[in-house]
């Protein structure tokens, strides 16, 4: 059995975060695994507001110690992961037990939300976690906080952003673009565009752009399918298309959890499952 793990926090609603992950894992057959770096809860009281409680940093490197020493994981992703000693001890056991496929969802904002959660962190995420990762996969918000671009609109703008985020470290670079892609909105026929950069040449995926509001964990899911993919062996290109495939079908299937929020269904995968196990 090939063994995963996710660095993640918590989402109390189970549509995002670990929770995304780890569906997403068995999805593709794996044995997932989680460290737990803070758990999101939201307030049915106060229109699904959201709380953020940090898991303490002994119980951060003790689950760190069960996951990469106790058992070991053929791939890793990183998510939300909320304090800057979440940002260390991620760096430490990656570096340490010498993690080749490190995907990092460099999450620096809640959907619906318009401002950086905290700059300084994600600092320090951009200069001591980029370097490691062999893909990256932020969304077009996030791509223009590692860029320092003001406005990424197209992709011409993708391609100047991806240039600069490859510069910094990561092996490979995807940005996402999904519905917010002017381009891609504007359209006869509406597409999800990414762009896959290799330091070399520049890749465009596109699928048909799912029009839903049910999108809670999108991001993680696709990034968790990119780690999925390189665990089982697939080229860093071949695993992001792949995933493009996977999270399509998951947002095509997503749902009303309650009267604020839906996520995708990675679960939908299974009818045209497109590789053997």
């Amino acid at each position: 059995m090939i063994k995963i793990a996710t660095i993640a926090g918590s989402d109390a609603s189970g549509g995002a975060g670990l929770e995304a992950d780890l569906k997403t894992f068995e999805e593709y057959g794996l044995y997932g695994m989680a460290a737990v770096t803070l758990v999101a809860c939201m307030d049915p009281d106060n229109n699904w507001s959201h709380k953020v409680f940090p898991i303490d940093e002994y119980a951060l490197r003790s689950q760190l110690e069960t996951v990469f020493k106790g058992v070991g994981a053929a791939a890793v992703k990183s998510g939300m992961l909320g304090t800057f000693y979440a940002v260390d001890l991620a760096k430490e056991y990656i570096e340490k037990y010498e993690i080749k496929n490190y995907v990092l969802d460099p999450v620096m904002v809640c959907k619906g939300a318009g401002e950086a959660l905290n700059p300084e962190l994600n600092n320090a995420v951009e200069k001591k976690l980029l370097p490691l990762a062999e893909v990256v996969t932020p969304n077009l918000f996030e791509a223009e906080q590692l860029s320092g671009l003001k406005e990424i609109t197209g992709v011409e703008h993708m391609k100047e952003a991806a240039g600069i985020i490859y510069r910094k470290g990561a092996k490979y670079v995807l940005i996402k673009g999904g519905a917010k892609l002017r381009e891609a909105v504007s359209a006869a026929r509406p597409r999800a565009v990414d762009l896959f950069y290799d330091g070399k040449e520049f890749k465009i995926l596109e699928e048909d752009l799912v029009k839903t509001s049910w999108n809670h964990g999108a991001g993680c899911t696709s990034s968790a399918a990119i780690a999925s993919g390189l665990a089982l062996g697939l080229s860093a290109w071949d695993a992001v298309v792949l995933a493009k495939k996977f999270i399509t079908a998951s947002l095509k299937a997503g749902f009303a959890l309650n009267q604020w929020v839906g996520p995708g269904n990675p679960s939908a995968w299974r009818k045209d499952r497109l590789f053997g196990n």
